[in-house]
């Protein structure tokens, strides 16, 4: 078996905004800032604090690997392009890289749909892919703007063993929703309580869980280790996690979307955004999968440890956007 990837809390959801705020402020009280200087992903990139100068692209990303990936592709999508672009990789959680956008600092940034229609908008009830995309510009502040989403999607699910499904006969959550009672959860604690999490699983399907093991690892070894263990019977992992197919275990299908969609979208300024550089990302959009989430997610964070510049540039000559 391969060693399972840990993922953090802080991926896509809105807990832990404070404290990523209260980091960027004091390293601007120290002088310096998260926003600070770029990568040198393509020659001829500012290496100042903002998207200013020879009309150069500044592309960054959260705090964690996935994003950083996207964001490489983006940078190696736009400089195929003829384009110049930059990256600002692991600028924090969505709270400060939003208002990076919005202040200038950088020009764009790979973002989940569900997760950004709840940040500007906390009463959201869309949940269909198709939904959220619909609502998303409607909602998002004067200067700021989404390009086409992709079929890739990183969002939550409820995970059994392959052995569990068999024994229940379990495809879907309808089918969990039967056994529930005897199901202990392995999730973050805040499961207990979220829209999606014990109240949404009730009041869509009618699944009561016997209780909840919380783990703080969004979905990584020691969640794996409780469900493969069977300490839990269902746990809450990641669809991008390669440790679903590392180990075999089964995503339940949620045909009544109580998890929001969370397709991966660029979230942009309208300040420097020109259509050559839409269409270079809506073509990566075009083609970028959730498989191919899960195995760029592999190759940064599993035994290779490819730099997200290396495992996005293997990426875009697989799928000949560079040659």
């Amino acid at each position: 078996m391969k060693n399972p990837i840990p993922m953090t809390l802080t991926r896509r959801g809105l807990g832990g905004l404070a404290a990523g705020v209260g980091v960027a402020l004091a390293l601007s009280a120290c002088g310096g800032s998260p926003l600070a200087t770029p990568s040198t992903s393509a020659p001829g990139g500012s290496l100042g604090g903002g998207s200013a100068g020879g009309g150069s692209l500044v592309v960054g990303s959260a705090d964690f690997p996935e994003s950083q990936v996207i964001a490489e592709i983006y940078v190696g999508a736009l400089n195929a392009a003829g384009l110049t672009a930059t990256s600002k990789p692991n600028i924090g959680s969505r709270e400060i890289y939003f208002k990076a956008v919005q202040d200038g600092s950088i020009d764009l940034v790979p973002d989940y749909s569900g997760n950004l229609l709840s940040y500007v908008d906390t009463e959201a009830t869309q949940v269909s892919a198709e939904d959220v995309y619909k609502a998303l510009p409607g909602k998002l502040p004067d200067g700021l703007a989404v390009l086409e989403p992709a079929k890739a999607e990183s969002k939550d699910a409820m995970v059994v063993t392959k052995a569990t499904a068999e024994k229940y006969q379990l495809k879907s959550i309808e089918d969990l929703a039967k056994v529930c009672k005897d199901f202990t959860m392995a999730a973050p604690a805040t499961f207990e309580t979220r829209a999606y999490g014990f109240p949404g699983l009730k009041a869509n399907y009618g699944c009561e869980l016997k209780g909840l093991q919380p783990f703080n690892d969004g979905g990584g070894n020691l969640t794996l280790q409780a469900l493969l263990e069977d300490k839990v019977q269902v746990a809450d992992i990641y669809t991008t996690t390669p440790s679903i197919a590392d180990n075999d275990l089964v995503v339940l299908e949620d045909p009544k979307n109580n998890f929001k969609a969370q397709q991966v979208l660029p979230l942009y300024s309208e300040a420097k955004m020109t259509d050559k550089a839409k269409e270079a990302l809506n073509n990566v959009s075009k083609i970028l999968t959730t498989e191919d989430l899960i195995n760029l997610n592999r190759a940064v964070s599993g035994d290779q440890k490819q730099a997200p510049k290396d495992a996005a540039a293997a990426w875009l000559k697989d799928k000949g956007i560079v040659k």
